[in-house]
C-alpha cells in the first residue's frame, strides 16, 4: 500500500528538482531528458516520454523518451497526428488521460515498445493558458493506487515544462529570425556592392575593376586614390564584400572629422576613467573590426603624431585603449582612402614615410568623372533607380537631351556631384521626366563657348530619336533662347514656334 504522506514528500522533492534542471543552462533537450530522469528516480513515474508539437504542421514528435532501469535516452521518429491514438487523443482533448491497465485500453498504440501492459499509463499535456498546446508529456507508475493525485502531480510538471518550454521555443524562434535577418542583410551588402552596381565601362574603370577582383582574394592593405566623390567607398565596399572577409564586419571611419583625441579613443577605444567623460569602456574601431576590414577614409589628413601610433598597429597588429596597460591583438585588413599627394606630403614632412609605404601596397586610383565622361549615360540611369528607391520607388526617366547637357559639364564634385543634381532633377521634374530643361533649372551652368558645345547642340535637333519638345529646346539654347532663331533653325515661323512653347509647357530662359 502506498503512503501518501511519502508519496507527498517525494512528490515536493521531485518538483523541486525539476525546477532546478529547466533553470539550469542546459539546452532544451537536456533540460526535457533531465525531468524524466527525476521523474523516474524520485517520482516512481516510469518510461517517461515527452513529445512536442510541429508549429507547422500541429503533430507531436517524439523529443525525448526515458527506457529502462539504467536510463538510456533515445530518440526515435515517431509523430503522433492530433487524435491518433492515445497521445494524439491527449493533444486533441487537450486534457489528462489516465488508463488504469494499458492492455484495456484500445487507443494505446505501443509503437515504442516501451510500456508494462499491466501497469496504468498517465499523460498530460504541456500547454501555456488554455489554447496553446505545446506537446504531451506521459509516464508510467508502478502503483495503481492513488492515480488522481499522481496525475495531478504530472499536470504540474507539465506547467512547469510549458514555461520552459515556452520560453527558449521563443528565444529560438527569435535567433532563428535574426540568423536570417543576418544572413539576408549579408546577402543584400553583397548584391548592393558587387560588381554590377560599380557603374563603367571606360578603359580606366576596367583598370580599377580588374585591380579590385584580384586584390579581393588577399589580406593585402589597399589605398585608394582619387578626388572627393569619385567612389572610393564604395570600392572599399566592393572589396570587402567579395573578399574571404565577407562574412566579418566592415568598419568605416573618417580620420578627418575627429580631432586626433577623440581619434585615438575612437580608432583604439578607452578604459573608464581614461579621461573626463569616459564613464564606461568601450572598444574602439579595431576591435570592432577584428576579423574583417577596417576603411579609414581621408587617411592623409591624421597628424604626425597619431601617424606613428597607427603605424605600430599596421606593423604589429596590436595596441592599447586609451587609459589602458593591457596589449590588444586583432586581426584587420585596413583599407585606406585619400584625395591628397602623399608622395609631396612625404617630400614635406607631413606625412611618414614608412606608414605611406606600409598603406601603399596595393594603389587603386580613380579617375575623375571627366575622364570617363562615356560613363555618364549609365549612371545617371543608375542613380536614377536609387533615386526612385528614395522616394517610394516614384517612376522617373531622363530623357537623351538631359544626358547630353549632363556631357558638356566636367564634374569637378564627380559622381557625388551628378548624384545631387539628378536628385534636385527628380525632385523638379515633371511627372518624373528629365530633359535638358530640367537639368537647366537645376542650375547646371551651360555655356556655348566652343564650337564642340555648338556642334553638340546641332547633333540635337538631328537627333530623330528626340521628341518634338526635346527638339524644340535644343534649338532654343543652341539660338540662345531667341524664338525668331530658334525657328529658324526648325524651318517653322516665329509665330509656331511660339505656340509649340506654350503647348509644350517650355520654360523660357531669359538670357
Amino acid at each position: 500500500m502506498v503512503d501518501r504522506y511519502a508519496l507527498i514528500e517525494r512528490e515536493l522533492e521531485a518538483l523541486y528538482q525539476v525546477g532546478q534542471v529547466l533553470n539550469s543552462t542546459a539546452e532544451l533537450k537536456g533540460k526535457l531528458e533531465g525531468v524524466l530522469n527525476v521523474l523516474h528516480e524520485q517520482a516512481d513515474l516510469r518510461s517517461g516520454m515527452i513529445a512536442l508539437r510541429e508549429p507547422e504542421t500541429g503533430a507531436l514528435v517524439l523529443a525525448v523518451l526515458r527506457r529502462g532501469e539504467a536510463g538510456r535516452i533515445s530518440d526515435e521518429p515517431v509523430r503522433y497526428e492530433p487524435g491518433e491514438g492515445l497521445i494524439g487523443t491527449i493533444l486533441e482533448a487537450n486534457c489528462t488521460i489516465v488508463v488504469e491497465r494499458i492492455a484495456d485500453e484500445p487507443r494505446f498504440l505501443g509503437r515504442l515498445g516501451l510500456y508494462d501492459p499491466e501497469l496504468p499509463f498517465i499523460g498530460s499535456p504541456i500547454h501555456v493558458g488554455k489554447d496553446e498546446l505545446l506537446g504531451v508529456l506521459a509516464a508510467q507508475p508502478s502503483e495503481r493506487e492513488l492515480l488522481g493525485e499522481r496525475a495531478r502531480f504530472l499536470e504540474m510538471v507539465s506547467n512547469l515544462v510549458a514555461q520552459s518550454v515556452g520560453l527558449l521555443r521563443g528565444m529560438e524562434q527569435k535567433q532563428r529570425d535574426l540568423t536570417t535577418q543576418c544572413e539576408q542583410l549579408q546577402q543584400t551588402l553583397r548584391s548592393n556592392y558587387g560588381f554590377e552596381n560599380i557603374i563603367g565601362r571606360t578603359p580606366p574603370m576596367l583598370r580599377v575593376f580588374e585591380t579590385v577582383r584580384q586584390v579581393a582574394k588577399w589580406n593585402t592593405t589597399v589605398l585608394i586614390r582619387g578626388e572627393s566623390g569619385t567612389g572610393k567607398e564604395m570600392i572599399a565596399s566592393a572589396i570587402h564584400f567579395n573578399s574571404p572577409r565577407a562574412s566579418g564586419p566592415f568598419v568605416k571611419l573618417n580620420c578627418a572629422a575627429l580631432p586626433e583625441n577623440l581619434l585615438e579613443s575612437e580608432l583604439f577605444g578607452h578604459e573608464k576613467g581614461a579621461f573626463s567623460g569616459a564613464v564606461n569602456q568601450r572598444k574602439g574601431r579595431f576591435e570592432l573590426a577584428n576579423h574583417g576590414t577596417l576603411f579609414l577614409d581621408e587617411i592623409g589628413e591624421i597628424s604626425p603624431a597619431f601617424q606613428a601610433k597607427l603605424l605600430r598597429v599596421l606593423q604589429e597588429g596590436e595596441f592599447e585603449r586609451v587609459g589602458g596597460i593591457h596589449t590588444l591583438k586583432v586581426d584587420v585588413r585596413i583599407i585606406a582612402a585619400t584625395n591628397r599627394d602623399l608622395e609631396s606630403a612625404v617630400e614635406e614632412g607631413s606625412f611618414r614615410e614608412d606608414l605611406y609605404y606600409r598603406l601603399n601596397v596595393m594603389p587603386i586610383q580613380m579617375p575623375p568623372l571627366r575622364e570617363r565622361k562615356e560613363d555618364i549615360p549609365e549612371l545617371s540611369r543608375f542613380l536614377l533607380g536609387r533615386i526612385s528607391r528614395n522616394q517610394g520607388d516614384r517612376p522617373l526617366e531622363i530623357k537623351e537631351s538631359a544626358i547630353r547637357s549632363l556631357m558638356r559639364h566636367d564634374w569637378p564634385g564627380n559622381v557625388r556631384e551628378l548624384e545631387n543634381l539628378l536628385e534636385r532633377a527628380a525632385i523638379m521634374s515633371r511627372e518624373g521626366v528629365i530633359d535638358s530643361e530640367v537639368i537647366a533649372l537645376t542650375g547646371l551652368k551651360e555655356k556655348l563657348t566652343t564650337a564642340a558645345d555648338a556642334a553638340s547642340y546641332k547633333a540635337d535637333l538631328d537627333d530623330e530619336n528626340l521628341d518634338e519638345r526635346e527638339r524644340i529646346i535644343a534649338a532654343l539654347e543652341q539660338s540662345g533662347w531667341v524664338q525668331a532663331k530658334a525657328a529658324r533653325l526648325l524651318d517653322m515661323t516665329p509665330r509656331q514656334i511660339a505656340y509649340r512653347v506654350k503647348i509644350l509647357n517650355i520654360h523660357m530662359k531669359h538670357l
